[in-house]
C-alpha cells in the first residue's frame, strides 16, 4: 500500500462521477462500451507491464489475486502434487490469504522462510511456486534460473508483482512467469486503509479459459463494426455454478477504471518518470544511510529498503512515529520503509535524522542527486517498450484527458440517465451526502496497518456499522472484512465449516442448495471444501420442501449446511422459512441465508430472528454502496452467537484467528467505502429503513399489477404478491412472434432503459427491481415503455412485420444505422429511433448495435495492440 497522487481530472470526472460510480457490470454490452473501453485499457496496461499476453478486468486485492492464481494453477498444470511453495518474503497479508483459501481445497501451502529453504523446496514435488517481485522487504531477486527448475516439474511459476516497478523491471512474462498477480492500488487509488483497490491476474495464453473474473474481449456488430463484450462468461459462476473457475462476481471496476486513466493521462514516459524518481529517492536514501553507518540489508532495491536495527527497532520506529513517520517492524530485528510518488525530500532527511545517533552530522538529498546509481540490478532492468497504444501516447493535456473521459461515459448507461430496473441487484440511488466522505484525506490517506491509535475514527465507524447491520439483521456478531458479496458467502461457508470441525463433526460436507441460487452459492460452497447437492423448487418457485426433506434424512449424518435466499431467487416471500430452518436444524446443519435480497427485509423482517444462523449483506446493493460498474462491493459475514467465535481473522491486522484465517488483504476489507454506507444508516435512521422496504415492495407489486395483462408475473405469494422484485413470463412470446426475452432486453435500450435481468433465475424472462429510489413518474415511464413494447410484439403477432426484421429484432438502433442512407426495414425510422415522442427531447443512443457474442469467443482479443501490428 502506497501514497499516491490522484490526478484532479480523474478524481472528479471518474471516482466522484456517477456516470461512472452508479453504472452496473456490463452484461447489456451495447449500452457499456465507455466503461469496457476504460477495462480493455486496463487490461492491455497490465499485459505490456508484465509481459504476458492475457490478463483480466480486475481482481478484488492482491491477495486474493495470489489465491486465485494458485487455484488457477492446480487446474491447469500437468504436475499432479497438492503442495503450493511460497516464498517467505512475499507480503504476509498475501500468505495469510492463500492459507486460508488453501485448506478447505486439500492444499498444502509449503512457506520456505529463507533463501535456502526456498531452493530445497524448489527440488521437491509442488504444482505450482509464488514469488514476490521485488520482496516484501524491498530485494530484487533474480529468478530466471528458479523459473527453468520449476518449469522441468510440469509446474507453475506465479509473480507477484508491483506495476510500478516494473516500468523499470524485466516483466515477469519476460523471464517465465506463468501467471502475474498484483495490484494497481499505486496508480491513483488512495490507501483508503486497504481498498477498494483493483488488483490484477495475468497469464499465458493456453490459461485463458480458466481464467477468474470477468474478461472484457473484443467483437463486432450486427454492422460489423468492432465492439466491446465481457468474453468467456462460462467459466463464471453465473453459468457454471460449483464447476465455476471462482466464485467472483463484483470485482473492482470503478478502481481498475481510475488505474487506467492513470496510465492513459501519464502515458509510458510519465509512469517511467514516477518510477524513476522514486527509484533515485530510494537509492539516495540507502547511500545516506551507508554513510551513517545503517547500511540497508539487500544491495537491491526499487522502492524499499530493509534496515537491521537490532534491539533498536522498537525505539526507532517509536522515534519515526514521533516525527509523523509510520515504518514497519519487519521483525524483531529489522525495520522496512518504503517510498512512493507522494516522497519528498524533506522527507528523506527526516528519515536520516530518525536513524542518526546523537550529533551525527547529516546528510543533505542535495549532496547526492547527481551521480548517484539505481539500485536495480544491470541485468533485470527493462528494455521492452510499453503502453505503446495510441490511446497512452494522446491524451496528457487535462483538456484532452476530459473530453475523452466524458466521450466514454456518453456511450454508457448509468443511474444517472434513468432507473435501471436489474433483478436480484439493487440499484439505488447514491446520494451525494454519503459519497463525500470517501475522498476526505482522513479515509482516503490510512494505510492499513497504521498503529492503532492512528486508525481510532475508522474503528468507530467499524463498530458502529457493525452494530447497526447486526440489528437489522438480527445476529449477534459481524466481520467487515470481506471485499465482495462473493466473499462474504465463501466467508460465512468457511465459519460454519470451522464450527463443525470444532465440535468433532469434520465429516459434515454436504451443502444442499436450491436449483434457482445464485451461482455464487454454488461456487462458495465448493471453494469452502463442502460437496452441493442441489434441491428442487415446486411449480410455485419455492423450495420443495419434500425433496429438501428427503435430502436432509439421505445426507443426515453429513449434512452442513443449507443455503437459500429470502426472499427467494424467484422473488417470493416463502411462507415456511421457519420450517425450513427448523428441519435443517433438526439434521445438525445450520443455515445459510443469502442477504443478496435484504432490501425487502431491513426494517420488516430479521434472517437471525426467524431461523438463519448466517447471512452476508451485500453492502453494494441494499446499504447504498454504488456498482461502480462491477465494483467496488462490500460483503459483510453476520452470525448467530455460537458462531461469532469462527468469524475471519486477520494476523497482519491485529485480529485473532480461531479456525478462519485472513479473507482479504486488508482487516477492514474494502474499508474506504464504509462511510457510504454508515451515512445512509445515520440518515435513514430505523423508521427511514423500514420505509425504503416498504416502498420497494410496493414498487414491485405495481410493477407486477400494471403489466400482468402484457407480461405475466411468474412467480407470486398465495394472495398474487411479489416481494421487491417480479419476474416477468416472456416465454410464450418466442412460440407466437419469435421474440426472445434478449430482443425485449435489446428493444428497451431504443426507449432509453437498461434491460432488466435476462434469463434468471429462469430462462427466457426478465427479472424487475425498481428499488425505493425511483419515483412513480419514473416507474410509470418503464411500464409504459413495457406496453409500447408489447404492443410492438402484438405487430409481428398479427403478420404486419416478418419475425426475422422487426424493431425488436434489429434493436438497438444507433444514429449511425438510423441516418443510412439505405433503409430496407418494413417500419420506420422514427419507429426504430424514437417509439416515444418523450425521446425526441431527450434521448440516449446505443453507440453500437447488437454484438456478436459467438464471434468475440471464437476471436477471443483481451487487449489494444500496438499499430505497428497492423503495419
Amino acid at each position: 500500500y502506497y501514497g499516491t497522487h490522484t490526478p484532479g481530472v480523474i478524481l472528479r470526472n471518474i471516482l466522484a462521477n456517477p456516470a461512472w460510480y452508479t453504472a452496473y457490470t456490463p452484461y447489456q454490452a451495447e449500452i457499456s462500451q465507455g466503461r469496457m473501453e476504460a477495462l480493455i485499457n486496463f487490461q492491455t496496461m497490465v499485459c505490456d507491464l508484465t509481459g504476458m499476453p492475457m490478463a483480466n478486468a480486475s481482481m478484488l486485492d492482491e491477495a486474493t489475486a495470489a489465491a486465485e492464481a494458485m487455484t488457477l494453477a492446480k487446474r491447469s498444470v500437468k504436475a499432479k502434487s497438492n503442495t503450493f511453495v511460497v516464498a517467505g518474503d512475499c507480503h504476509p497479508q498475501t500468505i495469510e490469504v492463500i492459507q486460508t483459501r488453501a485448506k478447505p481445497l486439500g492444499i498444502t501451502v509449503l512457506l520456505a522462510n529463507s533463501a535456502a529453504e526456498w531452493q530445497t523446496a524448489l527440488q521437491g514435488d509442488y504444482f505450482a511456486v509464488l514469488a514476490q517481485y521485488p520482496t516484501t522487504n524491498g530485494r530484487i531477486d533474480d529468478l530466471r534460473a528458479d523459473v527453468v527448475l520449476v518449469h522441468a516439474k510440469q509446474a507453475a511459476f506465479i509473480a507477484a508483482a508491483d506495476p510500478l516497478a516494473l516500468t523499470l523491471l524485466t516483466p515477469p512474462g519476460q523471464w517465465g512467469a506463468d501467471i502475474v498477480v498484483g495490484t494497481t492500488q499505486r496508480f491513483g487509488m488512495p490507501m483508503g486503509a486497504g481498498g477498494p483497490h483493483a488488483a490484477y491476474l495475468a497469464c499465458r495464453d493456453e490459461f485463458k479459459r480458466s481464467m477468474p473474473g470477468r474478461l472484457v474481449g473484443v467483437s463486432v456488430d450486427v454492422h460489423g463494426n468492432p465492439t466491446y463484450r465481457l468474453a468467456l462468461q462460462t467459466r463464471e459462476q453465473h453459468i457454471r455454478r460449483e464447476k465455476a473457475t471462482s466464485n467472483i462476481c463484483t470485482a473492482q471496476v470503478l478502481p481498475a477504471v481510475v488505474a487506467s486513466m492513470y496510465a492513459v493521462y501519464h502515458g509510458p514516459q510519465g509512469l517511467k518518470r514516477i518510477a524513476q524518481r522514486v527509484a533515485s529517492y530510494t537509492a539516495i536514501l540507502a547511500h545516506g544511510l551507508v554513510e551513517m553507518g545503517c547500511p540497508p540489508r539487500s544491495e537491491s532495491a526499487f522502492d524499499t529498503l530493509s534496515i537491521k536495527t537490532d534491539a533498536a527497532t522498537n525505539s526507532i520506529a517509536a522515534c519515526a512515529r514521533e516525527m509523523c513517520l509510520n515504518l514497519r517492524i519487519y521483525s524483531k530485528d529489522y525495520l522496512c520503509i518504503a517510498l512512493d510518488e507522494t516522497t519528498t525530500r524533506a522527507d528523506i532527511e527526516m528519515l536520516w535524522s530518525v536513524f542518526a545517533k546523537p550529533g551525527q552530522a547529516l546528510p543533505k538529498v542535495s549532496d547526492y542527486e547527481k551521480g548517484i546509481e539505481s539500485l536495480i540490478p544491470a541485468e533485470l532492468r527493462r528494455t521492452s517498450d510499453f503502453l505503446t497504444h495510441p490511446v497512452f501516447n494522446t491524451h496528457h493535456s487535462e483538456t484532452a484527458m476530459l473530453r475523452y473521459i466524458r466521450r466514454l461515459s456518453d456511450k454508457d448507461l448509468a443511474l444517472d440517465r434513468s432507473m435501471i430496473p436489474l433483478g436480484s441487484c439493487t440499484m439505488k440511488l447514491n446520494a451525494t451526502s454519503e459519497m463525500i466522505p470517501i475522498t476526505w484525506p482522513e479515509f482516503a490517506n490510512m494505510h492499513p496497518f497504521a498503529p492503532a491509535d492512528q486508525q481510532q475514527g475508522y474503528a468507530e465507524l467499524d463498530q458502529q456499522l457493525r452494530d447497526w447491520l447486526c440489528q437489522a439483521t438480527g445476529y449477534a456478531g459481524i466481520s467487515l472484512q470481506p471485499n465482495a458479496g462473493s466473499q462474504g458467502e465463501y466467508a460465512g461457508m468457511l465459519v460454519i465449516k470451522a464450527f463443525h470441525d470444532a465440535h468433532g463433526q469434520g465429516h459434515r460436507n454436504i451443502c444442499l442448495i436450491p436449483a434457482s441460487a445464485h451461482g455464487t452459492n454454488p461456487a462458495s460452497a465448493q471453494m469452502a471444501g463442502m460437496t452441493v447437492v442441489v434441491t428442487g423448487c415446486d411449480a410455485k418457485g419455492n423450495v420443495d420442501m419434500a425433496d429438501l426433506k428427503a435430502k436432509c434424512e439421505q445426507h443426515s449424518a453429513n449434512l452442513a449446511a443449507v443455503m437459500i435466499t429470502y426472499p427467494s431467487t424467484h422473488g417470493v416471500f416463502e411462507a415456511n422459512v421457519k420450517e425450513l430452518c427448523a428441519l435443517v436444524h433438526s439434521h445438525g446443519g445450520r443455515v445459510y441465508v443469502d442477504g443478496a435480497n435484504m432490501n425487502a427485509l431491513v426494517g420488516t423482517a430479521a434472517p437471525g430472528e426467524f431461523g438463519g444462523d448466517v447471512s452476508h449483506l451485500n453492502l453494494h446493493k441494499t446499504f447504498c454502496i454504488p456498482h461502480g460498474g462491477g465494483g467496488p462491493g462490500v460483503g459483510p459475514v453476520c452470525v448467530v452467537a455460537d458462531l461469532v467465535p469462527y468469524l475471519p481473522g486477520h494476523v497482519t491486522g491485529g485480529i485473532p484467528t480461531n479456525g478462519v484465517g485472513a479473507i482479504s488483504a486488508a482487516p477492514l476489507g474494502n474499508a474506504a467505502v464504509l462511510p457510504i454506507s454508515w451515512m445512509y444508516c445515520r440518515m435513514m435512521g430505523p423508521e427511514g429503513l423500514k420505509q425504503a422496504t416498504e416502498i420497494s415492495i410496493l414498487s414491485a407489486n405495481y410493477i407486477s399489477t400494471r403489466l400482468k395483462d402484457h407480461f405475466p408475473t411468474l412467480y407470486a405469494s398465495e394472495a398474487g404478491y411479489v416481494a421487491h422484485e417480479c419476474i416477468l413470463d416472456l416465454r410464450p412470446l418466442k412460440e407466437t412472434s419469435g421474440v426472445t426475452a434478449e430482443d425485449v432486453a435489446k428493444r428497451l435500450m431504443d426507449y432509453g432503459f437498461h434491460a432488466p435481468t435476462l434469463s434468471f433465475p429462469v430462462a427466457g424472462t426478465l427479472m424487475v427491481e425498481p428499488t425505493e429510489s425511483e419515483d412513480l413518474k419514473e416507474i410509470d415511464r418503464f411500464i409504459s415503455a413495457m406496453i409500447a413494447v408489447r404492443k410492438e410484439i402484438a405487430q409481428i403477432e398479427s403478420g404486419a412485420w416478418p419475425q426475422d426484421n422487426n424493431p425488436l429484432k434489429n434493436a438497438p438502433h444507433t444514429a449511425a444505422s438510423v441516418v443510412a442512407a439505405e433503409w430496407d426495414r418494413p417500419y420506420s425510422r422514427e419507429v426504430a429511433a424514437f417509439p416515444v415522442v418523450a425521446l425526441k427531447t431527450s434521448k440516449y443512443w446505443p453507440t453500437t448495435g447488437r454484438v456478436d457474442n459467438v464471434y468475440g469467443d471464437r476471436n477471443l482479443m483481451c487487449s489494444c495492440v500496438p499499430v505497428s501490428d497492423y503495419a
